[in-house]
């Protein structure tokens, strides 16, 4: 039976989620870096930087050491809720989320640390707060650099290899994603099966950066008009 369809839809669930997580997770992240300074701020920009570096089996082996029933982390999920995330999409999940992080942080916190510090004064003596800044001033005008966070997190998460085979397997219709297909079909000398996988996956690619392309515009103060209610 032909796993294409369920396996490319399992790819494009996984990187959908990853993504959307990812931006309720990363932005706030990237502003905290790029606006806040406190103590451990050096520690956290290195860990959310170290997946750009670090191999993926490495992120992906400790990940399926932490979520075993035998240490702490596994242990707690599985005596109180009844989950065990290893070998899951809950598990893939969690490591597409940890493995794409800078993908999503560093386009914007570059653009966070760019943003005309003039803008910010301007609506604070406006009277808007932190938040009605952040959302009306600042969120619009980076467009561009959310828009790269997007795709990079999406176009990275399709491509993952090592961390979903570590902690999720090779499991069909569970944890079984295109990049593990295609290096199954490629081991059986299916090329043709192989190239079905890949090509997909390159026009998606492909198709996102253009969408980056497009779109790309850069931040000026005559984007913004500031109003006082």
């Amino acid at each position: 039976m032909d796993d294409f369809w369920p396996t490319l839809w399992l790819t494009l669930r996984l990187a959908t989620l990853t993504t959307a997580l990812l931006l309720v997770v990363g932005v706030p992240l990237a502003y905290a870096l790029a606006f806040r300074r406190f103590p451990l701020r050096p520690v956290l920009a290195a860990v959310v930087s170290l997946p750009l570096v670090l191999p993926p089996t490495v992120l992906g082996f400790y990940l399926l050491l932490a979520f075993s029933p035998a240490h702490v982390p596994g242990r707690w999920l599985l005596d109180w809720f009844g989950v065990s995330v290893n070998f899951t999409f809950a598990g893939i999940l969690i490591g597409s989320v940890l493995y794409s992080l800078p993908f999503m942080v560093q386009p914007v916190q570059a653009a966070f640390d760019s943003f005309p510090r003039s803008m910010i004064e301007a609506s604070h003596t406006l009277g808007k707060s932190h938040w009605q800044t952040l959302r009306h001033v600042i969120l619009p005008n980076i467009r561009p650099a959310l828009l790269s966070g997007i795709v990079l997190s999406f176009a990275h998460t399709i491509g993952e290899f090592g961390v979903i085979l570590m902690i999720g397997g090779n499991i069909p219709g569970e944890t079984r994603v295109a990049s593990i297909a295609i290096y199954d079909k490629v081991e059986d000398l299916k090329y043709a099966a192989a190239n079905r996988y890949a090509l997909v996956l390159l026009l998606i690619s492909f198709a996102d950066f253009v969408r980056v392309a497009a779109g790309a515009e850069p931040v000026c103060e005559k984007q913004v008009v500031l109003r006082k209610r």
